[in-house]
């Protein structure tokens, strides 16, 4: 027999060492650090022993994880509210900015609108865009993370874009219209607070939140 034969039988027998427990007297293997050899039943301790540990770290990271979302869930309801306590419409994306750049202690940030309604057309928020920036956000399925690459973005947060070393665009449109009304950015100088390999499922979440509460600003 081959060797895989002999441990496709052993799997399909596990009760084999029951029935002849006089071959483990024979069974010799090595222990995998001082190559010693160790009886069956003691590797086996030593195996599962390993694999004990490596479920705890996992359990413990997967802990880890919980609190961290569970804390971000947090933020995103603290931020929520102070939207939903905002009643002068005018005013909105301010206190939409400022409490998520609070929350989420993000030093710069910036929110452009285009197509609002007359009466909103002078504050800073609804100051043109480029086209570039426009045709980007109508573009963008999901946001954005990465290096500030000239973004027009981060001139709308920093005297000098330089500046904002990574950043966070959020494309803000109604349901599935594929045309957006503007875009929120979040900065960093940091060049690894925005990463491009990072989840955006949480941003997605503040980007349909920001998008319903400033959606009545249209024309």
């Amino acid at each position: 027999m081959t060797h895989e034969e002999v441990a496709q039988f052993l799997s399909q027998h596990p009760d084999f060492f029951d029935h002849h427990p006089e071959v483990l007297v024979n069974v010799a293997i090595p222990h995998p650090q001082d190559g010693h050899a160790v009886s069956l039943v003691e590797r086996q301790s030593l195996i599962l022993r390993e694999r004990i540990k490596t479920l705890e770290l996992r359990l413990a990271e997967m802990l880890r994880h919980g609190e961290e979302n569970d804390a971000i869930a947090d933020r995103i309801v603290r931020w929520a509210r102070a939207l939903l306590s905002q009643t002068d419409p005018a005013q909105l994306p301010r206190t939409l900015l400022d409490e998520l750049m609070r929350q989420f202690n993000v030093p710069f940030g910036a929110l452009r609108l285009w197509g609002v309604a007359v009466e909103y057309a002078g504050n800073e928020w609804a100051q043109p865009a480029g086209d570039d920036i426009v045709r980007l956000a109508s573009s963008m399925q999901a946001p954005f993370c990465g290096s500030n690459v000239g973004f027009e973005a981060a001139g709308w947060m920093a005297p000098d874009p330089a500046t904002i070393k990574s950043l966070t665009m959020m494309p803000l449109r109604v349901g599935g219209d594929p045309k957006a009304f503007g875009m929120l950015a979040l900065g960093s100088p940091d060049p690894d607070r925005f990463q491009i390999t990072m989840g955006t499922a949480f941003l997605s979440r503040i980007t349909e939140l920001a998008s319903a509460a400033l959606a009545r600003l249209r024309a």
